[in-house]
């Protein structure tokens, strides 16, 4: 008995220390999925950190206003700060999620549909013939509402160019015409070959948002009221900040391209890391500007911001340029997550000349986005209501689903706050999905019963 105790010592500090899921596998097979990850052209720390930004800098900004004017002054702060919060906890969970299923496969990377499809096949039983439906669910809800945003981005070009060349032009222009002289350039912007090479694009875009934001603030910090003019919390209309701002602020369709292009994948996680930058950053110009929007034209407040900026001063011109261009900029960023979708499904069956046929299809599914834009010019609110509905499920929903699956081998953490807290993220989802859908719908009616003369 003596001679054992040792040993029984020995063994109890061997096992007493908790080690990460990573170091648990490195301990046991050696297999670091991140050391043995092959990019031809994987992406820096910063070139991530840019297509973050840009992703989460999309034409959403500029409905912030009147999502603080829904919410109150007061309470948009910290409204915007709790939908961050969500939204950037979903992205680092499915992240995260996507690591430690890296070591159980031995994989070194993942898409977003496939970390639900193996975190179902490696789940309990139960759960396991769910796999295809959730890795397809993915896939088509992706497709569909990043297909959209880009016919959506489309319009949204043509119709700030309109703007500009009407008003110096003094005739009406006609918006199908200007989608159509939009397919060659939007072609040549997807035939950048991959995100190390889109990174000077997504850069450039950053610019000219960068630029069309700041001269908005010049016109928003002049002849500020009091504050006490503005209303500090308002409940009624609170459902509608949050159906504004999660689908302004959700990037969750590139969260996993770009972590599977990074050159350190492990620097994409952590207070310090890309994601968290990206976000803290992101929030605190979302919250800047719907702050001093609300400050400066109160019940006024426009949809989009640009809408109460004057248009016959060339500021506000200029305005309207750059943020087109910064649209165009970032149709790249958004059509990489249709085209990743598509080419995986198809390039085991294209081995002779792979890249003539990626290039044929990138240019087949531009044509068809311009296509959709010229046959629905007021394809906007639809793709809200696509975007409500996959947005909340893609983007809130499924990364906790994912989250308990994968955590049920070991344990949902003291007093089950993990099941706690998921179980609180799915109820803002199913919110954000009702509220979303609801104000999407609103907005077709008002399309339709406007009756407008399409051009």
């Amino acid at each position: 008995m003596c001679d054992l105790e040792p040993v029984t010592v020995e063994m109890r500090y061997k096992i007493q220390p908790r080690k990460s899921d990573a170091e648990q596998a490195l301990a046991a097979n050696d297999f670091d999925p991140f050391a043995m990850r092959e990019n031809e052209h994987p992406t820096t720390d910063n070139e991530t950190l840019t297509h973050l930004l840009k992703a989460s800098l999309g034409t959403g900004i500029l409905s912030m206003p009147i999502a603080f004017m829904y919410s109150g002054i007061i309470m948009g702060i910290f409204a915007t700060i709790f939908t961050a919060f969500i939204c950037t906890h979903c992205s680092y969970v499915l992240v995260k999620c996507g690591h430690k299923l890296y070591y159980k496969t031995r994989r070194t990377k993942m898409s977003f549909a496939e970390i639900a499809e193996v975190a179902f096949q490696k789940g309990p039983k139960w759960c396991r013939g769910f796999a295809p439906v959730a890795k397809f669910s993915i896939l088509f809800g992706l497709f569909l509402t990043y297909f959209g945003t880009c016919s959506v981005y489309t319009v949204i070009v043509a119709k700030n160019f309109e703007q500009v060349l009407e008003h110096w032009l003094g005739y009406e222009v006609s918006l199908r015409l200007l989608i159509i002289a939009l397919l060659i350039p939007l072609i040549l912007i997807s035939w950048v070959p991959n995100l190390k090479y889109l990174a000077p694009v997504s850069m450039v875009a950053n610019v000219f948002m960068g630029s069309g934001l700041g001269i908005t603030f010049y016109y928003l910090v002049m002849d500020l009221p009091p504050i006490q003019e503005r209303e500090y919390v308002n409940l009624s209309t609170l459902p509608a900040f949050f159906s504004i701002t999660i689908f302004a602020m959700e990037a969750i369709g590139v969260v996993m391209p770009l972590e599977n292009n990074m050159k350190t994948p492990k620097n994409f996680l952590g207070i310090c890391g890309v994601l968290s930058q990206g976000m803290s950053g992101v929030t605190l110009i979302y919250m800047l500007l719907g702050f001093l929007g609300y400050m400066r034209y109160g019940d006024a407040t426009g949809e989009s911001i640009t809408l109460n900026l004057p248009v016959h001063e060339w500021p506000a011109q200029a305005v309207k340029v750059l943020i087109a261009l910064a649209v165009y900029c970032t149709f790249g960023l958004q059509f990489y997550v249709c085209l990743e979708i598509v080419w995986d499904a198809i390039k085991d069956r294209c081995t002779k000349r792979p890249t003539v046929v990626n290039y044929v299809l990138r240019t087949v599914l531009v044509t068809a986005a311009v296509v959709l834009a010229v046959s629905v010019p007021t394809i906007a609110p639809f793709m809200g209501l696509i975007g409500a509905f996959c947005f909340s499920i893609l983007g809130l929903i499924f990364p906790v689903i994912i989250e308990l699956i994968v955590c049920m081998d070991t344990g949902f953490g003291a007093y089950k706050w993990v099941l706690w807290k998921n179980v609180i993220i799915t109820i803002c989802g199913i919110f954000a999905l009702v509220f979303g859908s609801l104000s999407a719908i609103k907005d077709i009616m008002k399309v339709y019963s406007d009756t407008p003369e399409s051009k």
